[in-house]
């Protein structure tokens, strides 16, 4: 019986490999499901008359969280799509990592509701937790994505021919940034104030936007 359109007949230097497409695709579904999941938490606030718009705006913090998640979300795809750019090839091992990433990207509802919840209705106590625990998650969601830029350099064969290994070894600071910049972005949120913390998130989602493509001084060859 022949082997798989996207699978490799032999075993390669990293093991028996395959294409890229199946992950791909179940990947894109992963995160489409994630990001309409954001707007269940999203509800028309129970209200007497002539006070809907005093109760929407007491739901503004909702809102602001889902805009957040929404955005993060979006931007993790956006990396993750530029990630899969990288290589030609998967293995067993490298599909393991990437459900680690997939499993990071699943939780994100969890938190968003959570901090919703706590600016709507809780007091600073609550709202400290919550920004602990949403850049906790963030925090955490940083991890597979360095084991994936790792497992990469040390198999170059997986690469695209067009990429340079340094490249891939220089994106490790990313995710390492991700680690340690979200985990600042909790403690500060605990011991210092809670928006300040929130504020540290938003600035640290907004650096993976921008570096999205990979950091801008190292170049793939073409």
């Amino acid at each position: 019986m022949s082997a798989a359109p996207d699978e490799a007949a032999q075993p390669g230097p990293t093991g028996r490999v395959a294409g890229t497409d199946r992950m791909s695709a179940f990947s894109d579904g992963v995160f489409a499901i994630v990001i309409t999941l954001l707007v269940i938490d999203l509800r028309v606030p129970e209200y007497h008359e002539g006070e809907l718009l005093t109760d929407l705006l007491d739901e503004g913090p909702s809102y602001l969280a889902f805009v957040v998640s929404f955005v993060y979300v979006g931007v993790l795809w956006l990396n993750h799509h530029a990630l899969l750019r990288l290589i030609r090839r998967t293995t067993l091992a490298l599909s393991w990592i990437n459900l680690g990433i997939l499993f990071g990207a699943v939780i994100i509802p969890f938190p968003t509701a959570v901090l919703a919840s706590a600016f709507t209705q809780g007091d600073t106590d609550d709202q400290r937790a919550a920004v602990a625990l949403y850049a906790l998650s963030a925090a955490l969601m940083s991890a597979p994505w360095l084991v994936f830029f790792g497992y990469l350099h040390r198999h170059p064969a997986l690469l695209e021919n067009r990429v340079d290994p340094g490249y891939v070894r220089a994106q490790r600071l990313r995710p390492i940034t991700g680690l340690v910049l979200y985990g600042i972005g909790g403690l500060l949120g605990w011991f210092v104030n809670p928006l300040l913390g929130l504020i540290a998130v938003i600035v640290m989602i907004t650096y993976h936007a921008v570096t999205s493509q990979g950091l801008p001084r190292w170049r793939v060859h073409r």
